[in-house]
C-alpha cells in the first residue's frame, strides 16, 4: 500500500565537526501514513509498511539508540514477528542499511538498496516506482537543496511512475522526517517533520506544506533576529 525511502547523508557542520543527517519519506493510498510508517532519530531512519506493525518502527529506533546496528536490530524484530511474511521493513543507521520484503506482501512489491539509502514499496504499479524513487534521490544526493525537499522530489518520481496501483482509493497521505546528529537546536527546523494526512493530491500538498513551512521558518528567524539586534 506504500512506497518509502530512508537515507543517510554525512556533512560537516559550521564548527567543522562531522555529522550525519537521516531522512525518511513515505506515501500511500490511505489516510494518516505519517502516524504509522516513518520513524527517525539521531541514530537512523526506519520505515515499516505493508501490513504495518508500528512496533517494528518504534522498537527499531529504540534499538539503534542502544547501539545495535540497523541490520541486526530490524532482523531481530522480524524474527520475533509472527506476521513477518506480510511485512516490509527497511532503514539506515550511520554505517549500515537493511531492507526486507515478506513473501506475502501485495504484488508488485520489492526494494532496492544503495550505498546510503533504501527504498521499498508494495501494491505498486510495477518496479519502476521503486527504481525511479532511487534514481531521483541519487540524482540530487550531492546537490545543495535541503534533504526534506529532495525527499519530496523522490516521492514525486515514484508517484509519476505509477505509485500505489489502487486507483479506486482517492484519499491518500504522505509524510517526511529529517533528523541529525547535530546537537545545535537551530538545526531542528519546522520543515523537517511534516505530514499531509488526508488528500487526493499527497505529493503536491506535501510540497506546498514544505514550501510554506520553510517560508514561515525564515520569516520567524528574520523577525526575531531583527528584534534581538534592536
Amino acid at each position: 500500500m506504500t512506497f518509502s525511502i530512508c537515507v543517510r547523508e554525512r556533512y560537516t557542520d559550521d564548527a567543522g565537526d562531522d555529522q550525519v543527517r537521516f531522512g525518511v519519506a513515505v506515501t500511500t493510498r490511505l489516510p494518516g501514513v505519517g502516524t504509522l510508517c516513518p520513524f527517525a532519530s539521531a541514530d537512523g531512519a526506519v520505515a515499516t509498511q505493508s501490513r504495518v506493525n508500528v512496533e517494528l518502527g518504534r522498537k527499531g529506533i529504540a534499538y539503534l539508540a542502544d547501539g545495535v546496528a540497523v541490520d541486526d536490530a530490524l532482523d531481530a524484530l522480524l524474527n520475533a514477528d509472527e506476521g513477518r511474511d506480510r511485512r516490509q521493513l527497511h532503514g539506515v543507521d550511520a554505517e549500515d542499511t537493511f531492507a526486507f520484503s515478506g513473501e506475502a506482501c501485495g504484488d508488485w512489491y520489492g526494494q532496492t538498496v544503495g550505498e546510503n539509502y533504501t527504498v521499498a514499496g508494495n501494491l505498486l504499479d510495477g518496479p519502476a516506482v521503486v527504481d525511479d524513487v532511487a534514481a531521483a534521490y541519487e540524482s540530487t544526493a550531492h546537490g545543495t537543496a535541503r534533504l526534506a525537499e529532495r525527499l519530496v522530489d523522490a516521492l514525486a518520481a515514484g508517484h509519476a511512475a505509477g505509485g500505489d496501483k489502487r486507483d479506486d482509493l482517492p484519499v491518500q497521505s504522505a509524510a517526511l522526517r529529517v533528523t541529525t546528529t547535530e546537537a545545535d537546536e537551530r538545526v531542528d527546523r519546522y520543515y523537517n517533520d511534516l505530514r499531509v494526512d488526508a488528500t487526493e493530491t499527497p505529493i503536491a500538498d506535501l510540497r506546498e506544506t514544505y514550501e510554506t513551512a520553510v517560508r514561515g521558518y525564515e520569516d520567524a528567524v528574520e523577525r526575531y533576529a531583527t528584534e534581538e539586534s534592536d
